[in-house]
């Protein structure tokens, strides 16, 4: 035999040097969970090892991370029932739990980048990402309170906004709200195909962001689709995205290599709260190695073609390579 590919997998230094894809921290994006109160460090029991954070404490943990190099936060707030409404009025509340923490975290590390979620439902009275009339979702109406929200982001310090809404034409309307008010220079992160999935559940236990009636189908993405990302993107990038997200990731592989394929913006994949709690519970059945487990799927969407992940793995990860 002429061609024996074993020869490049002999050792641990050949195989390294061989290696296509690589996965480093500065590929990755800490999601976090904000709650009211002092002192208050929850765990959330479907994603072990994943807290609520009031915002002292908060703070402190973006402090443990920023030691372990991670420089990128995606934080999101678990709103009161009584502070949530139908048009979600405490979105845009410049004193409200969201802005307050991203005003926190950027005093004390102004160097880090603060990805802020766009959408309605962690602060509506009927957990949809859009107004409610008569069981429909309006789009035009939500793209205001979207625009609101954005704005209020961008005065609290976020760098980038990232609209997870999935509303027709949001992007164009945010960079219009933004650039109108003097923030040329916040970004957009589009969820640009976003997924009706099953993998949602332990984020929504984390928020309360359920849907109190229906779903979320008429606006998130069927996920027998892929052709229909193409035209997401497309529009995404004809209004102003800066960056363009798959989410979730690891069943959605193929979607990230086709918009990798087809687009030069950076391609940025979310590894969902169901794919990191599917994983902890085998692992703590000892069903598989977790730590293995977490750099195999890691690894994999990168490979894939994502250039960032949103990913619970990432303090896991940091402390990883810590030891190493």
């Amino acid at each position: 035999m002429i061609r024996r590919p074993r020869r490049n997998r002999q050792t641990q230094a050949i195989r390294d040097m061989v290696q296509e894809t690589t996965l480093d921290l500065q590929d990755l994006i800490f999601p976090l969970f904000i709650i009211e109160g002092e002192n208050q460090k929850q765990e959330i029991p479907s994603m072990p090892g994943i807290y609520r954070y009031s915002i002292d404490t908060l703070v402190e943990e973006v402090r443990a991370c920023v030691e372990l190099g991670i420089k990128v936060f995606a934080p999101f707030p678990s709103i009161p029932e009584e502070k949530k409404d139908k048009y979600a009025k405490e979105s845009y509340n410049p004193e409200g739990l969201f802005p307050s923490a991203i005003r926190a975290i950027k005093k004390e590390f102004p160097d880090v980048a603060l990805v802020t979620d766009v959408a309605m439902d962690p602060y509506s009275s009927d957990g949809h990402d859009g107004i409610v009339e008569n069981g429909e979702i309006l789009n035009d109406e939500t793209l205001e309170v979207l625009g609101k929200m954005a704005l209020v982001q961008a005065q609290a310090g976020a760098d980038i906004v990232a609209p997870s809404d999935m509303m027709d034409g949001r992007i164009g309307h945010l960079r219009k709200v933004l650039d109108e008010n003097g923030f040329q220079k916040v970004a957009i992160m589009s969820y640009t195909a976003k997924y009706a999935s099953a993998f949602y559940g332990p984020f929504r236990d984390a928020l309360g962001s359920a849907p109190k009636a229906g779903d979320k189908k008429t606006y998130q993405m069927n996920y027998a689709n892929s052709r229909e990302a193409l035209i997401e993107a497309e529009l995404d990038t004809l209004e102003g995205a800066d960056y363009l997200m798959v989410k979730p990731a690891l069943s959605y592989l193929d979607v990230i290599k086709l918009l990798r394929d087809n687009s030069n913006l950076p391609i940025a994949a979310y590894n969902i709260s169901g794919e990191y709690a599917m994983v902890k519970a085998a692992a703590q059945n000892g069903w598989v190695d977790g730590e293995k487990a977490m750099i195999e799927i890691l690894t994999s969407i990168r490979r894939a073609g994502a250039d960032i992940i949103l990913t619970y793995f990432a303090k896991e990860y940091a402390q990883y390579l810590s030891k190493k």
